[in-house]
Order: C-alpha cells, then sequence, then structure tokens
C-alpha cells in the first residue's frame, strides 16, 4: 500500500488528474452494469379474453322493516294477575295476552275510558234514531213533490214534463226544493251514522288499552313476552306530558319480510319494479337469501347532503333468524347476459375521439387493438367485436426503478367504483 501510495505521489499532476478520471469511469460503468441497466424495465400484467354468464348488479344497505309485526301494548297500570300465552303461542286479534289487578291509578283511567265508550255508544244510537225521522220526511216530500209534479198542470198529455209551467210557478219550485233539502239531511245523516260509528270504535279501543285486559291486536306468533305473575307495570307519563303506552311483547304474521334499502340518485334509475335481489345479514353474512323489488320512493330524502331513495324488497322465504330492524346488504340483479366474451373493464382505454381500444401483446411489445363494447361493469365489460376468446389482454404496466415501481392503469371505466354509497358489482360464472 505504501509503494503504491509512493508510486502516486511521484505522477505528475497530469498523469495523476489521467488516472482519477480513468478511475471514475470504470466504477460508473460497473455500477451501471450492476444496477442502472435495471431502471426503467417495464412488465405487464395480462390476463385472458374469456367466454362467461354476466351479472350486473346495484348494491345498497338497509334494515329490515317492521311490516309483519305489531306490537302489544297497553295504558294500564297495575300487577300482572294472569297471563293466557306464552312466547311462541299463536293467537287471533281480540285474545286475551293477560289481566292486571289495577292500581288506583290505573283504575281511574279505566272508569274514564269506559264513561267515554258509554257516551260513544249512546251517541252512535241518537244518531241512528234521528235517521229514521230525517228518512221518513224524506219520503214526505218526495211523495208532496211527485203528486204535484205529475198533475195535468205540470206534466203534459204525453206524461212528458210541463218545463214552462214548471219553471214560473213557485208552487212547484218550492216542493222540488222541499224534496231536495230532505234528501241533502237525510245523506248528511248517514254520514253523521259513519262518524258516530268511528268515534266508538276509537273510544272502544281506548277502553281496551286502559282495560285491565291486554288483548291482541293481530292474529299472529307471539314473541317477546317477559311478564311474570306478580310484575309490576307503572305508568310512563309525568306532568307535561299525556300518559304512554308499555310494550308487552310482539306478534309476527306470516307475511314475508320486507327490506328498506338506501340506494343513490346514481342508481335508483337503474332499477325497476320485480328487480331480483340477493341479501345477506349482518348477523349471519354467511347465509344467503334472494328476493325482489317490489316499491321504489322516486321521490327520496335528503340527510346530511346525500339523497337516499328507499327501495323495498320482499324476500321469497321467511325465517325465524330474521328480527325487525337487523342491518342488512343487498345486491340487486339490474342485467345479465350468458355466454359473452368478457374481459376485464380497467383494460379498456378511449382515444381522444372516443374510440374504445385495449392494448394486445405481439412480439413482447404492446399494440392497440379497437374493441366495441356490450354490456358493462366496473369489474368486467363485454366484447362485442375486435377480440376473440383466449387474446392476451395488457391489464396494467409496472416500471421498476432503483428506489421503488410504479404502476400505471388507465380505463375509460376507471372512475366506476370510485363513489361513497351504492356501486355496481358483477359476478361471472367461466366456462
Amino acid at each position: 500500500m505504501n509503494k503504491i501510495k509512493n508510486w502516486f505521489l511521484k505522477m505528475s499532476l497530469i498523469k495523476k488528474i489521467i488516472l482519477i478520471i480513468v478511475i471514475f469511469a470504470v466504477g460508473y460503468f460497473a455500477i451501471s452494469k450492476l444496477f442502472l441497466n435495471k431502471n426503467g424495465k417495464i412488465t405487464y400484467q395480462t390476463e385472458k379474453a374469456v367466454k362467461g354468464n354476466l351479472v350486473v348488479t346495484v348494491t345498497g344497505s338497509g334494515t329490515v322493516a317492521s311490516t309483519n309485526s305489531s306490537n302489544i301494548t297497553t295504558e294500564a297500570t297495575g300487577v300482572v294477575k294472569n297471563i293466557y300465552v306464552k312466547d311462541g303461542d299463536i293467537v287471533k286479534t281480540g285474545d286475551k295476552i293477560a289481566e292486571l289487578e289495577l292500581d288506583l291509578e290505573g283504575q281511574q283511567k279505566s272508569s274514564q275510558a269506559w264513561a267515554s265508550y258509554q257516551s260513544a255508544k249512546n251517541s252512535l244510537q241518537t244518531t241512528k234514531d234521528s235517521l229514521f225521522s230525517t228518512q221518513a220526511d224524506l219520503f214526505t216530500k218526495w211523495q208532496s213533490y211527485y203528486n204535484l209534479s205529475t198533475s195535468s198542470k205540470y206534466e203534459n198529455s204525453d206524461k212528458t214534463p210541463n218545463t214552462p209551467e214548471r219553471q214560473s210557478q213557485t208552487e212547484f219550485r218550492i216542493s222540488e226544493d222541499n224534496w231536495l233539502l230532505s234528501e241533502a239531511k237525510y245523506k248528511a245523516q248517514q254520514k253523521a251514522i259513519e262518524q258516530a260509528q268511528s268515534s266508538l270504535n276509537t273510544a272502544w279501543y281506548s277502553y281496551q288499552q286502559a282495560s285491565p285486559i291486554i288483548y291482541a291486536p293481530i292474529s299472529g306468533t307471539v314473541s317477546g313476552l317477559s311478564l311474570q305473575i306478580g310484575s309490576v307495570i307503572n305508568s310512563q307519563s309525568s306532568s307535561n306530558t299525556s300518559a304512554t303506552t308499555n310494550k308487552i311483547a310482539n306478534i309476527k304474521t306470516d307475511a314475508l319480510p320486507t327490506l328498506s334499502i338506501n340506494l343513490t340518485e346514481i342508481d335508483v334509475p337503474k332499477i325497476k319494479i320485480g328487480d331480483k335481489a340477493t341479501i345477506t345479514f349482518d348477523a349471519f353474512s354467511t347465509k344467503t337469501f334472494t328476493g325482489k323489488v317490489i316499491s321504489i320512493d322516486m321521490v327520496g330524502s335528503v340527510s346530511s347532503g346525500v339523497t337516499n331513495y328507499p327501495t323495498v324488497v320482499l324476500l321469497d322465504t321467511k325465517s325465524n333468524e330474521i328480527l325487525p330492524n337487523m342491518g342488512i346488504s343487498a345486491s340487486i340483479i339490474t342485467n345479465t347476459k350468458d355466454d359473452v366474451l368478457l374481459i376485464p373493464s380497467s383494460a379498456i382505454k378511449s382515444d381522444d375521439s372516443g374510440n374504445n381500444y385495449v392494448q394486445i401483446l405481439e412480439k413482447r411489445k404492446p399494440v392497440n387493438q379497437n374493441i366495441e363494447i356490450g354490456l358493462v361493469s366496473d369489474s368486467q365489460t363485454e366484447i362485442i367485436s375486435g377480440l376473440k376468446e383466449g387474446d392476451t389482454i395488457i391489464t396494467s404496466t409496472t416500471t421498476a426503478t432503483t428506489t421503488k415501481s410504479s404502476t400505471s392503469t388507465q380505463s375509460v371505466f376507471g372512475g366506476f367504483g370510485s363513489r361513497t354509497g351504492t356501486t355496481n358489482n358483477v359476478r361471472i360464472q367461466g366456462r
């Protein structure tokens, strides 16, 4: 090492400079061979065009509606004395569920409700009685009008009305007006009976809510009954609010469950009544249910600046595991095509003229190939012409560098699926 050092020191300045330049050049060449020759190397990710079945869907989330169930409630307060049903029992409308021994407040509310019911019942009977006198007056006025209008003075010999005479005589016009007035009173009395009947029904329902016996509001299967003999049901009213009802249990009918799904303004135009859907539940995501769209709210609602359009899906089957207000995810099928040529949507590009094309590999180099597309999803696209089954399509490119690699993928459909909310998805069944 000392000999080399002494040799270098004895060299002239020009030789030293030339030697340093040669050393740097050799070092740079060696480094380029080891590392820099890898810069800019491009790798292509490819997929083959395949035949398959294309299923385009719109997805959304929501909850199970409570349209096939009803709460058993009461406004009565007191101690549970008898229980007539248990969970799982099938009941009919009006069946007894339980009976209370009313406390003082409960007795007062029950007595008031019974008095209101009796008053409504008497009012209905009075209204019905008034109808008879109104009807009798109608018949009397009608007979008077009929006798006058068929007299020779107001009726021609050929039984046609003598119109000029009828219009000019006060006697005839008064008789006609009396008959029409009595007819209007009769119809008004009939409406009054309908109103009195509605009031009676309301009073009876109010009495049932306040009575010591709790009744089933609808027919179905009892669930969620937690009452025990001796349980106390207290009033939930306060000084500034009216009395509220206590929920005792729930009755579920045999109707198929319905689901309420929120769709965005972009996706709701894509669906229609009758579209099939697949549903998964948050509570048991491994199970899949099927259903169909039965209602679309085209008005929608706005929340925090986002517009949602509730869509109702009716399940094809029912299950005891499905409970009201459960969270769900649904995929609504909007279009399907069988046995079509498919490629990834991310591989499709468009030129300045709007023509669609893909890149295929020829002799290890990318070549543009014009295509005609059909049914489109953000995941897969149907190819009508320009490709054949088995063609290798470039889906993305990767450029390697000494520090990092960059992937370049640009698609005419690249913007799809980036929205927040509902998206289009696709399912492929290859053959």
